[in-house]
């Protein structure tokens, strides 16, 4: 049985089973916020069930409690939010697995099992509130897990802070990639970026804005199609030129906020240039450039701000399909909803490393990762997201036209080619394919059988033959 919560799993393998022969149990149906109306500044976690999506959520706490968010993740707004927790997803806000405990789990033995003080009965005042439990913490078996089906599961909510800003950073000399990192990493440790902060290679910002850009010249200024990308692209050139842009936020109080800005300037005067980005900034500077577009100066930075605006929202917890959008329109399929990716002949691989928050190390080895991809005749657009103190993420991904099977087996073997340099540097991807799962298991195959005694426990029929990977008896 192979579970799926809204089956958006992009570039990871959507809602295709793991292995042939498997029944897929699609989850999406079961998309009740069970303690609706629980919620509250003073209580303020949702109990949500797979098939809760990013726009179901949001809805509701815009309408019913305001003060409240939660953390979103770049992709489709219609994915699931407990989906991609379970996947140990990577939100604006953090990791996701940090936003997630107390869960209900069908297990292979037809047990349900809840984890934490959920075990007390959910009318337990401890049941949402205290994170931990008595005794072994089990909640981590089901993530990236195959032990059983969660059902549901209690999800942070955040408040939101009197005032929230965007600090965008571009790298002034991509020599200074390193001590660029290094500066960031600072900034996050002392609390004073509050969100992950992402630093999105030139290939990365471009495919992010480009639609967007295409959109603005079409429609609002009546460009036909080959003018518009034309525009598109010089426009691309002058608003964002950098090889590396960041971009996290600031929350806080009003003096929280100004004391942590002028910390940030101070720490990377003379690396990046430093930009604030606020709704009010976005509307008056696109309503000042929008009534200038015959300049075309002008006209590049309004259709820039209109690109950018959903993206903002971001980090003020508002998700958004700008992501997906774009790639839609990059294989021509603009007509499509978000949701219908899969419907497309976009071809989407991630390979997506962890790595130490060492900014000497991860320069050179993201330069390593974009030398193999060129090998392979593609560009590698990637995120470099800073996510805890100690480690960041990279968010690499190879793009193709699966309709020929040429550059399918192309983007597989660079994606495999890119594995192996991951591995032999003594490093892993923190989201993985199946298609890598032999790899991952040959190199460690001891600890994959304690993972196989676990799951052979708690789901004794499992059919998948022991000799799949090689493992020791």
């Amino acid at each position: 049985m192979y579970p799926v919560s809204t089956g958006m799993n992009w570039g990871y393998g959507s809602r295709s089973p793991v292995v042939p022969g498997c029944t897929v149990v699609d989850l999406s149906a079961m998309n009740r916020i069970r303690n609706a109306e629980a919620i509250s500044p003073e209580n303020p976690v949702a109990v949500i069930e797979p098939g809760v999506t990013q726009r179901q959520l949001t809805d509701y706490l815009r309408k019913h409690c305001p003060s409240l968010a939660f953390n979103p993740t770049g992709s489709a707004v219609d994915t699931s939010i407990l989906g991609n927790a379970l996947d140990r997803g990577v939100g604006y806000l953090g990791p996701r697995v940090a936003d997630v405990f107390g869960l209900e789990v069908v297990t292979g033995t037809g047990e349900i099992l809840r984890t934490g003080f959920r075990r007390l009965g959910d009318r337990s005042p401890l049941a949402t509130s205290h994170p931990y439990g008595l005794g072994p913490m089990l909640d981590g078996l089901f993530f990236q897990g195959n032990f059983g089906i969660v059902t549901s599961a209690c999800l942070r909510l955040v408040p939101r802070r009197p005032r929230r800003v965007a600090v965008s950073a571009a790298l002034r000399r991509e020599a200074d990639l390193a001590a660029f990192i290094d500066a960031l990493a600072r900034l996050k440790r002392e609390g004073l970026l509050t969100s992950v902060t992402h630093i999105g290679n030139r290939q990365r910002t471009h495919a992010t804005l480009m639609a967007g850009l295409v959109h603005y010249f079409e429609r609002e200024c009546g460009f036909e199609a080959e003018r518009a990308r034309h525009e598109a692209a010089t426009a691309l050139n002058v608003v964002a030129p950098n090889e590396w842009t960041s971009i996290a936020g600031v929350t806080g109080t009003d003096a929280q906020v100004r004391a942590a800005l002028a910390e940030v300037r101070a720490r990377l005067r003379g690396i990046a240039r430093v930009r604030v980005v606020t709704d009010r900034v976005l509307e008056v500077g696109y309503r000042i450039a929008h009534a200038l577009r015959f300049l075309k100066g002008a006209r590049a930075n309004a259709a820039a701000i209109a690109a950018m605006r959903p993206l903002h929202g971001l980090v003020n917890g508002q998700p958004t399909d700008v992501a997906i959008d774009n790639l839609l329109w990059q294989f021509g399929r603009a007509d499509l909803p978000a949701a219908q990716l899969d419907a497309s002949n976009c071809g989407l691989l991630y390979v997506s490393p962890a790595l130490p928050l060492d900014g000497g190390f991860v320069a050179r080895f993201v330069h390593s990762m974009r030398s193999e991809a060129a090998r392979f005749r593609f560009e590698l657009p990637m995120t470099i997201n800073v996510e805890t103190e100690t480690s960041l993420v990279v968010v690499a991904n190879l793009l193709f036209d699966r309709s020929v099977p040429e550059d399918v087996e192309r983007a597989h073997t660079c994606a495999r080619a890119l594995h192996r340099l991951i591995q032999d540097e003594g490093l892993e991807v923190y989201r993985a394919r199946v298609d890598m799962m032999a790899d991952i298991v040959g190199r460690d195959p001891q600890y994959w059988k304690t993972v196989r005694a676990l799951k052979l426990a708690l789901d004794p029929d499992n059919i998948i033959a022991p000799g799949r990977y090689n493992l020791p008896d």
